[in-house]
């Protein structure tokens, strides 16, 4: 008899309420693979572009969306040495993970510490792997260097400001509210954090100084691009993640993401040259095998730093992992309302 399991899906494009919950063959695992039972998944902006058809890497619908989940192994398939039968795990996969059960390659688990809940394990690697790629990967931040943060008070932005603080790096921000702002600055303890709904540039730029920037993460897009290159020090480094801007709402607007497309600065490598400056751009998902090795050992160091409480997962609110819960989930996000990570759990 094949087995099933129940899983949050995209049937069609559109606002939140249209996520179906339905029940789907769910297989035996293969060679080299695991059935995962999910008990928590974070929700993340790519998410919401998928459902709102922004994001081109996924498969036929209907589809489950979902990067990340942590749960523990049910089943283990041929030649799967390294795991057994209950052990607990966080693991990154393209898509799938707003399901109770998922059939995954053994290589995408990653052990998390005893001590976590599964909704803090589930908040962690794609925040704080994407931040660590983009700073230390992409971005080859130093000790003492000036860091921008775009989006301080989100998933990523506020992993990103806790490890660039704990690697010794002048950290500034930008986020929404003034809720989020003292948090990044009293809590994360950035250098500042500037009010991202208005025109933050100048403000940026008076508190750095005339020295600019060493490093900025952006996953915002549009206009704002154009300022965080006119402010990049002599081999100063932007890192792009994301494209923010497109999405404003819960609904599509195709007017309001080709703007912001637009508005993005088109960056010819000749222009890079004379400023001695450089652009990168991060997708955490799309990294080949070889890069993919880099994430054990950033994963490691980041659950030590968690277990010591150097840094710690921002977890902003845990909804249901169902269809309605998901659909709550996702407005938090189109509202900017969250600080932090938003999680799904099976327990609720």
């Amino acid at each position: 008899m094949t087995e099933r399991t129940t899983a949050v899906l995209i049937e069609r494009l559109g606002k939140p309420e249209v996520l179906v919950q339905r029940e789907i063959p769910l297989g035996d695992p293969g060679t080299g693979e695991v059935h995962l039972e999910i008990e928590a998944a974070g929700v993340n902006f790519a998410d919401l572009a998928m459902r709102m058809g922004l994001y081109t890497t996924v498969p036929p619908r209907p589809f489950s969306p979902g990067f990340e989940v942590a749960g523990r192994i049910a089943r283990v398939g041929p030649g799967v040495e390294d795991w057994k039968v209950g052990d607990r795990a966080v693991a990154l996969i393209r898509y799938g993970g707003y399901a109770r059960d998922v059939i995954i390659p053994a290589t995408q688990l990653f052990p998390y510490p005893a001590s976590f809940e599964p909704t803090e394990a589930a908040a962690v690697p794609v925040v704080f792997l994407t931040a660590w790629v983009c700073l230390f990967e992409a971005g080859n931040a130093r000790e003492g260097e000036t860091v921008l943060v775009l989006g301080a008070g989100g998933g990523v932005g506020t992993a990103a400001v806790q490890l660039a603080v704990r690697h010794g790096l002048r950290v500034i921000g930008t986020a929404g509210t003034p809720e989020k702002r003292a948090f990044v600055t009293d809590e994360l303890r950035a250098d500042a954090c500037f009010d991202s709904r208005g025109d933050w540039a100048p403000d940026v730029e008076r508190h750095v100084g005339p020295r600019g920037l060493d490093l900025a993460l952006d996953p915002v897009g549009g206009k704002g691009t154009k300022a965080i290159r006119d402010m990049l020090a002599p081999l100063g480094r932007l890192v792009l993640y994301g494209l923010s801007a497109a999405m404003p709402s819960r609904k599509r607007s195709w007017p309001r993401a080709i703007m912001a497309y637009l508005r993005t600065p088109r960056i010819h490598p000749v222009t890079l040259i004379e400023p001695n400056i450089g652009i990168f751009g991060v997708h955490l998902l799309h990294l080949g095998p070889k890069e993919f090795r880099v994430l054990p050992p950033a994963l490691e160091e980041i659950y030590g730093g968690l277990e010591t409480g150097e840094l710690r997962p921002i977890v902003d609110s845990v909804f249901p992992l169902t269809r309605d819960g998901a659909v709550e989930a996702h407005r938090r996000l189109h509202a900017r309302q969250n600080l932090g990570k938003v999680v799904l759990s099976a327990a609720l």
